[in-house]
């Protein structure tokens, strides 16, 4: 029997993988049944399927059924303050991300590990851990409750019971980096003629320095959209008319999308986001942290949850009827332990790229660039967004790449202002010499999984 804390994304993925290779499966969970009181997983930013969420699913057997769920999209809309609309493509044409809801996502995981064979047991609070004895001590119902495991994997979130309960009686460090800024959650729903009322194929940006709005399409058209701003702001929106006079001064071409944007302002919740590192992953031969409880992130690459997806592919291959648990849960450390650290450290840089650079004209012209060169040698060369998003390249691996990329056009650019000024008989100049001997040297694979 293998045991998993958190009925979350990750926790109910893996615990359908493991029943294909298999195993019996419990999954506890402090919250109460999703699916019947219609309670949130927590938050509910909408989330991007990109190619190693895509993998996960393949690998369970379940891609077609969640795709129906999202919604796909094809680059990013940037808004300024005057109103203009400023498009940019993620990739190249046929290359595009998923926008889908988290609680939609969650239920359907569920249910599919149900159906699979996987026992749920909602409303159980993890109370301590006693790796030696290998127990677990809950509270369900207001009773208490212990049970044995043999393996156990800690899926719990950012805020693990696990790990918190690890840290009191093991000999590891583990932090979490507060984002300076916090968020709030709004909606913008469909028309008044029941039609969408933006573009439902890209995410909506308003870059605003220190601050930004972002709004991802529902399946039914409408749009999710997420305020992110500097705790210390949020201290001074406290009224009607504080925020009505943001919106006014900041995001007026949004205003007469948004229906109850300052009633849900003012009484939506004001939640936190940070980034977890943990030292180890794995305890005793027999617990491994994975997803949010061991590398929680903040959510402007899209990668959370597709990289908690991967710390299951991942523990998926090296289940092969030749390692014992030990084996398999130390080498899944090795592995994702560095690809982890360094999406963490990626997805914090395009907080920056987000809310302060997608307007900036240098930015664009960098990434018209970029996009030039995939689109003229797509064979040769990929973007570190399109390495990230649409391969199975090792996140570590990728950042490495967008180093030596960074090289490649600081050179090839210099004091071009626009594309008409870039010699492009230079640029197949540097990839030969810059950067097909790190594809080589590294046994880069270009190729978008599909």
């Amino acid at each position: 029997m293998i045991t998993i804390i958190g009925a979350g994304l990750v926790g109910s993925l893996w615990a359908i993988l493991l029943r294909k290779k298999g195993y019996d499966v419990e999954v506890f969970e402090r919250r109460s049944d999703m699916r019947v009181s219609l309670a949130s997983a927590g938050r509910s930013i909408n989330l991007v399927i990109t190619s190693r969420g895509l993998h996960g699913l393949d690998c369970a057997g379940i891609r077609d059924d969640v795709t129906a769920l999202a919604v796909p999209v094809y680059g990013r809309m940037i808004h300024s303050v005057s109103g203009d609309q400023i498009y940019q493509a993620y990739g190249q044409a046929n290359e595009f991300n998923l926008s889908i809801s988290r609680d939609a996502l969650n239920r359907f995981l569920i249910s599919a590990a149900e159906r699979a064979g996987v026992k749920f047991h909602f409303e159980h609070e993890l109370e301590s851990v006693d790796p030696v004895r290998r127990t677990l001590s809950f509270t369900s119902t207001g009773a208490p409750k212990q049970v044995n495991y043999t393996v156990l994997f800690a899926a719990d979130g950012a805020g693990s019971r696990v790990r918190k309960a690890l840290a009191k009686i093991e000999s590891f460090a583990e932090r979490t980096d507060w984002l300076e800024a916090d968020y709030k959650e709004l909606s913008l729903p469909l028309g008044l003629d029941l039609k969408p009322q933006l573009k439902t194929d890209a995410l909506h940006i308003w870059p605003r320095g220190d601050h930004m709005m972002m709004a991802l399409a529902n399946l039914d058209g409408s749009f999710t959209s997420t305020l992110y701003f500097p705790k210390t702001h949020f201290e001074k929106l406290r009224t009607p008319e504080a925020v009505e006079a943001l919106f006014k001064a900041e995001f007026n071409d949004a205003r007469p999308l948004m229906k109850n944007y300052v009633q849900e302002f003012l009484e939506h919740p004001q939640a936190t986001l940070g980034t977890v590192r943990c030292s180890k992953w794995v305890f005793h031969d027999s617990i491994a942290l994975m997803g949010d409880a061991a590398h929680a992130i903040v959510p402007f690459f899209g990668q959370g949850m597709n990289s908690g997806f991967e710390d299951c592919t991942t523990l998926f291959d090296l289940i092969d009827g030749k390692r014992d648990w030990p084996e398999i849960l130390s080498e899944f450390e090795r592995i994702q332990k560095p690809n982890a650290d360094a999406i963490a450290d990626m997805a914090l840089e395009n907080w920056v790229e987000m809310r302060d650079k997608v307007g900036d004209q240098a930015f664009l012209l960098r990434k018209k660039v970029d996009g030039a060169l995939e689109a003229r040698h797509p064979r040769e060369y990929k973007s570190r967004y399109g390495l990230i998003t649409y391969t199975l390249v090792p996140y570590a691996l990728a950042q490495k790449a967008g180093l030596s990329q960074n090289a490649l056009l600081d050179e090839l650019i210099g004091p071009a202002r626009s594309l008409d000024e870039i010699d492009w008989t230079r640029a197949e100049e540097l990839l030969r010499s810059h950067w097909q001997p790190f594809v080589t040297a590294h046994k880069l694979k270009i190729e978008n999984f599909r």
